[in-house]
């Protein structure tokens, strides 16, 4: 039977001046999201700056009630406080909406979706309305690695999952890289580093927390990423252990992570689990993957697991991830989930 012809749909970006919301514009061009349309909105303080969509050029709009109307969907990439702010408005006016913020996820709002995983894991419908207008939550990077790692664990008896992660500095968007830079180009005039983001020195430097300015703390942060993976894993697979580290990069989301079967299993049997997910697992002899080689790559990249020299059936995995690219993937995957079948 001939398919009939394909539908196009008018797109809203909040925040698209962040660095997600650009990512995520990209990510929508370069999968041939079928629209006909994108509207990118942000803070007043940003409309009327010149960009572009889809090769045209454009400008930035202020976000208003009225900035939704006819959009079939709705991705928040900017603040917490503009998705929650304006979710509703955007669903009242008869957009899916997908959250990429973390906001949503918080006030158990829509149903949390990581289409990778829907095989091992799927999604749990909830918080959506019946008539269309859909309410999803496409969690952060650090999320989506720890629920494939515990994924891709789950058929072997795993006993413990330590996991630690280093967020590079633009997981606090452009002020983040600007401090960064900033604080590299002074310490190496000797010059006193100016620290308005983190509140410490993250230059040169590896961070178990920041100063108590800055804001929201790394603990907070990890209490986020723990929280998130644990309700999505809702008991259907071990919840690992979480520990971040600020590490003094700019992109690339680095982890490492302890893990100790019950039984022997083969290095090799895991990572054909991982490869199922969706996961690149690096070729014997190829280069480990880093922040520097992960660049504009959508998926995990796991070097080749490595057992632990004392512990029995213990193992040491490696990864890396493109942590804009894997985020924005994700909730442009659940749009084109939703636009093929409504998940139940």
């Amino acid at each position: 039977m001939a398919s009939g012809p394909r539908k196009f749909y008018r797109v809203a970006i909040v925040g698209a001046s962040s660095l997600l919301g650009k990512e995520l514009k990209q990510v929508l061009e370069d999968r041939s999201f079928p629209a006909t349309d994108v509207v990118l909105l942000d803070e007043s303080a940003m409309a009327g700056t010149l960009t572009e969509a889809a090769g045209e050029p454009t400008f930035l709009r202020a976000l208003e009630e009225e900035s939704f109307e006819g959009a079939d969907y709705a991705f928040f990439a900017g603040s917490a406080a503009d998705a929650e702010r304006n979710w509703t408005a955007a669903q009242r006016s008869g957009a899916t909406v997908i959250d990429m913020t973390g906001a949503l996820a918080a006030k158990n709002a829509g149903t949390a979706w990581i289409p990778s995983l829907a095989a091992v894991l799927p999604p749990f419908a909830t918080g959506n309305s019946g008539d269309g207008r859909g309410v999803y939550s496409s969690p952060a990077a650090p999320v989506i690695i720890a629920c494939t790692l515990a994924a891709g664990l789950k058929a072997f008896e795993t006993r413990r999952i330590s996991l630690l992660l280093f967020p590079p500095v633009s997981e606090r968007d452009q002020a983040g890289i600007e401090e960064l830079e900033s604080q590299a180009t002074s310490l190496l005039s000797f010059r006193e580093a100016a620290q308005p983001v983190f509140d410490a020195q993250v230059a040169f430097n590896l961070l178990s927390a920041y100063g108590v300015s800055s804001k929201p703390s790394l603990g907070e942060m990890r209490a986020g990423v723990a929280r998130e993976a644990a309700k999505y894993l809702a008991g259907r697979a071990p919840v690992p252990a979480i520990q971040l580290v600020q590490a003094p990069v700019f992109y690339g989301y680095a982890f490492a992570a302890y893990v100790e079967a019950g039984s022997p299993a083969p290095a090799e049997q895991i990572e054909g689990a991982f490869a199922n997910l969706g996961v690149k697992i690096i070729a014997a002899g190829e280069p480990q993957p880093t922040n520097v080689s992960v660049a504009g790559e959508s998926e995990i990249q796991l070097a080749r697991i490595e057992p632990d020299p004392n512990i029995a059936n213990g193992a040491w995995i490696w990864g890396v991830a493109d942590h804009l690219r894997l985020a924005a993937t994700n909730a442009v995957r659940v749009a084109e989930e939703v636009i093929a079948g409504p998940v139940q």
